[in-house]
């Protein structure tokens, strides 16, 4: 097995079965030990089953590997608290996360209900959170205590977040906050050592198996297509990038810019306040409705 991460040791939730079990796999492939998080749910987060991530646990060992298996849920906070327990009992550290669990309850906003919108955020939002929680706390009292920290949390947003997506209010909105929380955590945690990065990979799995139904056997969709991208962000070589986004389709890695701020400027035209009469036009004009003309000069400054 190759050595680039001799000495790590990852939780990973959601590695029992599709992307998150490439994770793991690759993970263990490059010498890290492997914590594999799966309580084994169905799509949309019911019913349970500790076969997925013992399965991947053995099929780690069986390569040479190190791996323990753990059922909790992401959404419980003392379940989260225990897998972190589990790695530093198990392996004597936690040098990385990787959150990966997500169920889906798709629905259009007008029809959706409680209890979905409930489901999916506590899996893919809180769920995120905590174990990033627990992690901080771990390495925020290492660092504390005189230990060098150099640890990787790697989160998973989708272009639902990032673009939006028919029918997907809540997971969509669950990756897009994903997408803020990993900057403010880069923000806060770096100064105890902490890089944190996320990845949108594009790939066929039981989340995407309505959209990829005649692509399933398409290789550049394979679940496992994001993982050596995980596997490199869980590396020290890796520990300068931090706050950043990275789409993983196919052959391609492309840097996913936030939020920005168009070039184009409108200045109200008294130089104080925008008008409402105004407004119409110079929303018009910075959508490029408008022509400049009609909300006359603007001014550079």
């Amino acid at each position: 097995m190759a050595e680039q991460l001799s000495g790590r040791v990852v939780l990973v939730t959601g590695g029992g079965r599709g992307i998150g079990r490439g994770h793991c796999l690759a993970l263990a492939s490059h010498g890290a030990a492997v914590v594999v998080n799966d309580p084994g749910v169905g799509r949309d987060g019911t019913a349970g089953d500790a076969g997925p991530a013992a399965e991947v646990v053995a099929e780690i060992e069986a390569a040479g590997g190190k791996a323990v298996a753990h059922n909790g849920s992401v959404s419980s906070w003392d379940d989260v608290a225990d897998m972190i327990g589990t790695a530093v009992d198990t392996f004597g550290t936690l040098t990385g996360v990787v959150n990966n669990a997500g169920i889906l309850r798709d629905s259009m906003v007008a029809t959706a209900t409680e209890a979905d919108w409930d489901a999916v955020i506590a899996v893919h939002l809180k769920g995120t959170f905590a174990v990033t929680k627990h992690a901080c706390e771990y390495w925020r009292a290492q660092s504390k205590a005189g230990n060098r920290i150099d640890a990787h949390i790697v989160n998973t947003v989708s272009g639902a977040g990032l673009w939006g997506n028919v029918g997907q209010s809540a997971y969509g909105a669950a990756k897009a906050a994903i997408a803020n929380l990993t900057v403010v955590t880069a923000m806060e945690a770096q100064r105890y050592g902490v890089a944190v990065n996320a990845i949108s990979p594009l790939a066929a799995s039981r989340m995407t198996e309505e959209l990829f139904a005649d692509r399933t056997a398409d290789p550049a969709l394979d679940p496992a297509r994001s993982s050596e991208v995980v596997a490199w962000l869980q590396s020290a070589e890796s520990s300068w990038l931090t706050g950043q986004i990275l789409r993983v389709d196919g052959p391609k890695l492309s840097r996913i810019e936030g939020f920005t701020e168009a070039p184009a400027r409108y200045y109200a035209k008294d130089g104080e306040s925008l008008a409402f009469p105004e407004i119409g036009q110079a929303v018009s004009w910075l959508f490029g409705t408008s022509p400049r003309g009609l909300v006359g000069p603007l001014p550079t400054g």
